[in-house]
């Protein structure tokens, strides 16, 4: 499709202006284009690396009569480039003001963009750094260069190069419509993307000043790939990865071996992640259907994955595995003997440890260096309602002995202390209504997903069998009936942490006094739907 006076045959290309902040393949480009009888207009550092490998060049002043000013700032914001770029080729009115104001034809744009994200993501960037990077003239160009896609070729990344190189080897120099027309597409998402980062920066900031929620939210995301089906066979899916996103994702993680990743692994690693993000410790955690069935901490990671694993072995069938640390040989060991895991994070893996997890060619490891980097730093989590979305502040609260409050006659001793607030950090990636049953820092018993609370503490009582008596019971949310109390006494709970805040809380300390319970609240809920 293309309009009445538009160019929809193949443009031959004589001029390009390259202009790129990402330099990879750069000059072999430069070259081969060169090699093809096209001239080279360029700018500031791009210039510079392109003369220095023996790239004829043509500086962007020489082209256009003006001084780049203004520390660089204003270089190609000139009627000479925009006039070069904008101009129709076959609409009169356009060739003879070209003419007259001596305005030559640019037919390729080659522009990449200022590192905005990367700058605004890094730790430490001030204000000032943020803001420089803050391209003006390469969006300007991209523009252009889309707009007019019926008579330019406009490329704005290094993956394009060859492609690009390739038709026009093929065809005597020429770049078709239909190639110009795709790059045109992927020229404005990437305008689109880039002007939505540096709209959701300067929001943040307002917001963390004012608190308040954006009026309007735009989220960009990239594919990463299709997936062979969804939940169920019969249902299509793909994955994609937010632009502009900050810290710790599944979209970073790096496949080391085993079968490609289903949307059901993909729902489950993320349940892992977020486990993982919340232990600074040797921590690891056993997950199915997003909901932990074993987790612990050790003094190593193969002691904590042998808790973890040791917390529930016949739900551990078929799961996701967790740790948050480098997986050495002795762990890689305790895996490679778990019956059927179908994938394994860790922010790496020994040499040793990858050998041998390796022989069992359907297992998925992953590796994600940057688990050790901590939480995103996104102010909102969002949950997708059909035509809607829900938006809250991410559930980050930490619970430390400081913030805990004894309502009971019995009083936890330390150790069971350490076990609460362990516990209560684990409650909180358990689906609601949910209990988890712990000794020292290691599940023993989860109750996740019940309809009501005493289900959830007759199922985590029920997995952990003999291993309750004298164990800590922590709940997502308050006890509204005595009834659940009751049910983990008669489980052997010796201690219970838990939000309070129900009209019924008296009902339920008098309960846990009546069974020689110690009980603290936190003043904390945990919900998890």
């Amino acid at each position: 499709m293309t309009d009445s006076d538009g160019n929809d045959s193949p443009v031959r290309i004589r001029r390009a202006l390259i202009s790129v902040s990402d330099k990879a393949g750069i000059v072999e480009f430069a070259s081969k284009l060169t090699g093809m009888g096209v001239e080279i207009v360029s700018t500031g550092g791009t210039k510079k690396a392109l003369k220095d490998a023996g790239v004829h060049v043509v500086g962007v002043s020489t082209f256009t009569g003006a001084p780049e000013i203004l520390g660089g700032r204003v270089k190609t914001l000139h009627p000479a480039v925009h006039g070069g770029i904008l101009f129709k080729r076959h609409d009169p009115d356009h060739v003879r003001d070209a003419k007259e104001q001596e305005i030559r034809p640019i037919d390729m744009v080659v522009v990449n963009l200022y590192p905005f994200e990367r700058t605004a993501a890094r730790q430490g960037a001030t204000e000032i750094e943020i803001v420089e990077n803050i391209d003006i003239g390469g969006p300007s160009m991209v523009r252009s260069a889309a707009k007019n896609h019926q008579d330019v070729c406009v490329i704005t990344n290094p993956g394009q190069y060859q492609i690009v190189l390739d038709e026009m080897l093929a065809n005597g120099g020429c770049v078709s419509y239909q190639t110009r027309r795709r790059l045109a597409l992927e020229a404005f998402e990437l305008t689109s993307r880039y002007d939505t980062a540096i709209a959701s920066y300067f929001r943040g900031q307002a917001e963390t000043e004012s608190n308040q929620f954006p009026k309007t939210i735009k989220l960009e995301y990239g594919l990463l790939e299709s997936l062979r089906y969804g939940e169920n066979p019969h249902q299509q899916a793909a994955v994609y990865s937010q632009i502009g996103r900050v810290g710790a994702s599944l979209a970073d993680a790096q496949v080391l071996a085993g079968k490609e990743l289903s949307y059901n692994n993909y729902n489950d690693l993320e349940a892992v992640l977020g486990m993982l993000l919340d232990f600074a410790e040797p921590f690891a955690c056993v997950v199915k259907h997003t909901n932990p069935c074993g987790a612990a901490t050790g003094f190593t990671p193969e002691e904590a994955y042998r808790l973890a694993y040791e917390s529930d072995p016949i739900s551990a069938y078929g799961s996701i595995i967790g740790v948050n640390r480098t997986v050495d040989i002795k762990t890689a060991e305790l895996l490679h003997e778990t019956p059927f895991v179908e994938c394994v994070l860790a922010p790496g893996y020994s040499d040793d440890a990858l050998a041998l997890m390796k022989t069992k060619k359907t297992r998925r490891l992953l590796a994600l260096p940057t688990i050790a980097d901590g939480r995103s730093s996104a102010r909102l989590s969002y949950s997708f309602l059909c035509g809607g979305l829900l938006a809250q502040s991410p559930d980050s609260q930490t619970v430390t002995e400081s913030d805990l409050r004894v309502v009971t006659k019995t009083k936890p001793t330390p150790g069971q202390i350490k076990s609460m607030l362990f516990g209560f950090q684990i409650v909180k990636h358990v689906k609601s209504n949910a209990i988890v049953f712990v000794r020292g820092t290691q599940t023993v018993g989860v109750g996740c997903g019940q309809t009501s609370r005493v289900d959830a503490v007759t199922l985590a009582a029920m997995k952990a069998a003999n291993r309750s008596k004298g164990a800590v019971l922590a709940s997502d949310a308050f006890f509204p009936m005595r009834d659940g109390i009751d049910k983990a006494a008669e489980a052997g709970v010796a201690a219970i942490i838990q939000p309070g805040g129900s009209k019924r809380d008296q009902e339920a300390i008098e309960a846990a006094d009546e069974h020689g319970i110690s009980m603290v609240f936190t003043g904390i809920r945990h919900f998890r739907h």
